[in-house]
């Protein structure tokens, strides 16, 4: 089973991003779950969401404390990554949205062995979509890394989630995002 948890704030897309992967999952023919914990629901509020991921039915119905991968929407969160990759388990996986900033991630923070991904994803989805959207170019990264699901199954999530103009730029977005994901090394 892959455990994700993501971390961003209300208005970002936090629990929509999980929901999308989630039923993208399920229509690949794996099973998932995917739920949102809230704290004040106001836009702005930090916001925590988990999906899990399995080949088998899923039991637990509780939290995600020990992920194996972290996705941290929000730059200004994905600057003190240190705060939200507790419980990160060795060998998982951080997903950073750095925006334009220029950081030297300190490792030795983390979990030995884990990898860390960047993406800009404001960049990303200012020019493909003329405004910032967060959820989906981090969603992009993530399945390129993860191999799964295909980008043909998000699509079609996307396609029945939204509609006309926000469907083909979510799609712009997904794409370029799959294509520039980077691997801090």
């Amino acid at each position: 089973m892959i455990e994700i948890r993501w971390h961003g704030r209300g208005g970002q897309g936090v629990v929509t991003v999980g929901d999308i992967l989630a039923r993208a999952i399920i229509l690949e023919g794996k099973y998932a779950q995917h739920f949102p914990e809230f704290g004040p629901e106001r836009s702005g509020a930090p916001v925590k969401a988990f999906t899990r991921i399995a080949d088998e039915p899923i039991e637990i119905h509780s939290g995600v404390y020990n992920p194996d991968i972290v996705v941290i929407i929000d730059q200004g969160m994905s600057r003190n990554f240190k705060l939200y990759s507790e419980g990160l388990k060795e060998d998982g996986m951080l997903f950073l949205n750095l925006g334009d900033d220029v950081l030297s991630i300190d490792k030795s923070t983390l979990p030995l062995g884990v990898k860390v991904y960047t993406l800009n994803a404001k960049k990303i989805s200012v020019e493909e979509a003329g405004r910032p959207i967060f959820n989906v170019p981090m969603l992009g990264g993530l399945v390129r890394v993860l191999r799964m699901p295909g980008l043909n199954i998000i699509e079609e999530v996307l396609s029945k989630r939204f509609s006309g103009e926000l469907v083909e730029a979510n799609v712009r977005i997904l794409r370029r995002a799959y294509n520039e994901v980077r691997f801090i090394d």
